[in-house]
């Protein structure tokens, strides 16, 4: 499979070919600060999948000064996520600007499941996904470090919307169970009487439900299973996984998704946020019992710091809160992992990998963040993440 790789300022390459688990609760993180308006940049067609980060990473414009920085060189070659892709061009070009090029760093998007298999495979040197590690991959990629644990270090946080093509349709509200309804086909008419109590006084189209979903391995589907799980009132019976245990049609990666929404009409999917944005594509409000909340900057911000940490020492796997949300709290997130060797890496890719993941980590790259459809991460977590990226050994 080929990909496309768009050249960047500050950069030698990134490659960008755009596609969570619980465990027992501890830590409680503080709230994060509001956060500020989004604004999503155009897309750069790159591989499959589109990179609204392009414009403003290769302006440098992530944390000039938000780590301090050694430059080695070198390459690193990572895979994962689609849903930090956004995100991590951005550092990566920003990155090769603040280090005068001397470092290669490329990240194919190609899905969480995809990622995490490469990585406990030895074909990258980390990777990038939207679920932590279960015990079979964390066995796996114990072997791979030579003996030594892998590390989940969440990096990237942001909401999924879930987006849809109705005509005349503006505001469409959806609770966690008739979302499930949908999605496993009980629910099969826009007209069905449970979407219609919902939505007092709109018109809604007399047509089937198109359901389109994420066809590869996706931590992003994860997370909205695992939301539908623990939201939707028994409504979602499967157990969460990055394969789709629902209908519909089946689409590859984020890019996939926003296209199919724009040009099917009477459908609906699941989309990180920034694709969202980038494609115009119309978001529903989620009401989890205490009112539709619109997905919102302020409104993330407000649910992400309800997560919790789990996990011991720096291994930080988080556990989101996806029932009993409080009011105006948008409960649908996801966090992505950059899944880390604890030690037993070549001398020099360690290096590089502490320089570009503490950059990565740092405010002010967590602050650039903002204007692609993330929120940063809670000081108290940002934190844990920069102390766990020094350790790397």
């Amino acid at each position: 499979m080929s990909r496309g790789r768009p050249q960047f300022e500050g950069l030698t390459t990134v490659t960008i070919s755009v596609a969570h688990r619980s465990g027992k609760p501890a830590k409680r993180l503080v709230q994060v600060a509001a956060v500020a308006a989004v604004g999503v940049l155009g897309l750069t067609a790159c591989g499959s999948d589109p990179n609204p980060a392009a414009t403003g990473a290769a302006n440098g414009t992530a944390g000039t000064s938000g780590a301090s920085l050694a430059c080695p060189s070198g390459k690193l070659n990572a895979e994962g996520s689609t849903a930090q892709a956004n995100a991590i061009s951005q550092a990566i070009s920003a990155y090769g600007s603040q280090c005068n090029n001397k470092a290669t760093i490329e990240y194919n998007a190609t899905g969480s499941g995809a990622g995490i298999e490469n990585f406990t495979g030895g074909l990258v040197d980390f990777a990038g996904s939207d679920a932590a590690l279960d015990d079979e991959e964390a066995a796996a990629a114990a072997k791979r470090c030579n003996g030594n644990p892998a590390w989940n270090l969440p990096m990237v946080a942001g909401p999924v919307a879930l987006v849809y093509n109705l005509d005349g349709v503006d505001k469409l509200v959806l609770t966690p169970k008739v979302t499930s309804e949908i999605f496993t086909g009980k629910i099969k008419k826009w007209t069905d009487p449970a979407i219609a109590a919902l939505n007092s006084g709109v018109k809604l189209p007399d047509e089937n439900i198109t359901v389109f979903f994420r066809s590869d391995e996706s931590g992003t589907t994860q997370n909205v299973e695992n939301f539908l799980k623990q939201a939707g009132e028994g409504a979602w019976t499967k157990e969460p996984s990055k394969s789709w245990g629902g209908v519909g049609e089946g689409k590859n990666k984020s890019s996939g998704i926003a296209q199919a929404i724009g040009s099917t009409k009477n459908s609906i999917s699941y989309v990180e946020w920034s694709y969202a944005k980038n494609s115009k594509l119309a978001m529903a409000q989620l009401d989890n019992g205490n009112g539709p909340v619109e997905l919102t900057a302020e409104n993330v911000a407000k649910a992400v710091g309800d997560a919790e940490v789990i996990g011991d020492g720096n291994d930080l796997k988080l556990q989101l809160k996806y029932a009993d949300t409080e009011a105006g709290a948008y409960p649908l997130l996801l966090v992505t992992y950059e899944i880390v060797c604890s030690k037993g890496m070549d001398a020099d890719k360690t290096a590089l990998i502490k320089d570009f993941l503490g950059y990565m980590a740092s405010e002010q790259t967590q602050t650039s963040f903002e204007q692609f459809g993330y929120a940063p991460l809670p000081t108290e977590l940002r934190t844990k993440v920069a102390t766990a990226v020094k350790a790397i050994s």
